[in-house]
C-alpha cells in the first residue's frame, strides 16, 4: 500500500523539486540534480542518481515513486520496423512503433490506452479509452524508441508522430506537456519541426492549438470530404462536421501558416470514386495542403478493403492536377500488426 501514498516524482515542476529540498533542509540546486536525471538522463530508479548522496536518494525513495514504462515485449519486422508493447506503472498497455527509412527513423506514439473516438477501420478504436497517458509516459515511449533507434540502426530518433493509439487532441494537456520536454533543451532536444500530431479531427481543439501557437505540424485523419460518407466511417463526424473542420482549419493556417497533411484511406466501394477525389479537392483549396495516401491494413472483418490501384491513381492524378501535392505511403510492420490503424495489443 506504500506506493498509493508516494507522488510521482515526474508530475512536478522543477520549481516544484527546488521548493521540495528547501523544506526538507537542502540546497535549492538539489532540485536541479534530480530534475535532470529525470528527464535529460531518463533515469528509472533513484538508485542510478549516483551524484546524489545515499541518504538524499533514501529520501526520495520514501517520498517519491518514478512511474516509468517497462518494454513487455518488442516484435521486428521483416522490414525493420519494431513495435513495442508498453507496460504502464498500473499494468494496462500500450503500443508504439519505430517506422526506419534509409534517411531517418520515426517513433509512432501512443497518447491514450484505447480511444476516445469510435472510426470502424482502426482496430484501436475497438478498445474502449481506459485512460489518458500522462506526458512522462508518453516521454518514456519517446526515450524508448530513441534507444532502440541507436541500438538497431546507429543513429538517434529523427521525429516523432502522434499516430499510435488514442486521439491526442482528447488529451491535449498531457500531449502539450511531453511535446515541451520532448522539445527543451533540459529534455531531448528534439526540434518541434520534427513532431506531427495527427487528429482526427476536434475542431475546438485545433483551434486552441492555433491560439498557443505550437510549433509542431499538424495531420488530419481525414479519409472522406463528403459528411455522409466520413459520418459512417468516422461516426463521431456527426458532431465534428466537416464544415467545422474545415473552418478550424482555416483558423489554424491563418494564425500558424503552417501546411496541413491530410491522411487518407482509399476503400473499394466507399470513397473510390472521381466524386470523392473532387470533393477531397474542393476541401483542400482553402490553404497549402499535402495529401498522405495511406495504404489500407485490415483489420480482419471484411467490411473494409484496399481499393484497386487504378483508384489510388486516379486520385494521384486529379490531385497534382490541381497542384495538389500527393505522396503514397506503402504501410511498415503489417507482419506485425504495427501499421497504421492495427494497434490494439494483439502482441
Amino acid at each position: 500500500m506504500d506506493t498509493v501514498k508516494k507522488k510521482d516524482i515526474r508530475a512536478l515542476t522543477k520549481e516544484q523539486l527546488r521548493e521540495f529540498f528547501v523544506n526538507n533542509g537542502d540546497k535549492a540546486f538539489r532540485g536541479n540534480q534530480v530534475y535532470e536525471w529525470l528527464w535529460q538522463k531518463a533515469a528509472h530508479s533513484f538508485e542510478a542518481m549516483t551524484n546524489i548522496s545515499k541518504e538524499t536518494r533514501d529520501m526520495l525513495e520514501s517520498n517519491f515513486v518514478i512511474n516509468h514504462i517497462k518494454v513487455d515485449v518488442m516484435q521486428r519486422s521483416n522490414d525493420g520496423t519494431i513495435k513495442n508493447a508498453v507496460r504502464l506503472h498500473d499494468d494496462l498497455i500500450v503500443e508504439s512503433v519505430l517506422i526506419p527509412t534509409k534517411t531517418r527513423t520515426t517513433a509512432c506514439v501512443s497518447s491514450q490506452v484505447g480511444c476516445s473516438l469510435d472510426c470502424k477501420f482502426c482496430a484501436t478504436s475497438r478498445l474502449k479509452r481506459m485512460r489518458n497517458l500522462n506526458p512522462d509516459e508518453i516521454y518514456d515511449q519517446v526515450v524508448a524508441i530513441d534507444n532502440e533507434s541507436r541500438l538497431y540502426f546507429n543513429r538517434p530518433l529523427s521525429n516523432i508522430v502522434f499516430m499510435g493509439m488514442g486521439e491526442p487532441l482528447m488529451n491535449y494537456n498531457n500531449v502539450l506537456k511531453a511535446i515541451d520536454k520532448i522539445t527543451s533543451p533540459e529534455g531531448l532536444g528534439m526540434s518541434p519541426k520534427r513532431i506531427v500530431v495527427s487528429t482526427s479531427g476536434v475542431p475546438k481543439m485545433i483551434r486552441k492549438m492555433a491560439d498557443d501557437e505550437v510549433k509542431f505540424k499538424l495531420a488530419v485523419s481525414l479519409h472522406s470530404a463528403v459528411d455522409e460518407i466520413r459520418t459512417s466511417i468516422m461516426p463521431f463526424n456527426a458532431n465534428f462536421t466537416l464544415v467545422d473542420l474545415r473552418e478550424s482549419l482555416q483558423y489554424w493556417y491563418s494564425k500558424t501558416k503552417s501546411r496541413i497533411t491530410y491522411e487518407y484511406v482509399v476503400w473499394k466501394g466507399i470513397n473510390d470514386s472521381q466524386s470523392d477525389v473532387n470533393a477531397l479537392v474542393d476541401f483542400c483549396k482553402f490553404a497549402p495542403s499535402k495529401v498522405n495516401l495511406i495504404e489500407y491494413n485490415p483489420i480482419d472483418d471484411g467490411e473494409f478493403q484496399q481499393a484497386s490501384n487504378e483508384a489510388i491513381d486516379m486520385y494521384v492524378n486529379t490531385l497534382e492536377n490541381h497542384n495538389i501535392a500527393v505522396t503514397v505511403r506503402r504501410s511498415r510492420g503489417k507482419d506485425i500488426d504495427a501499421a497504421c490503424g492495427q494497434l490494439a495489443n494483439k502482441s
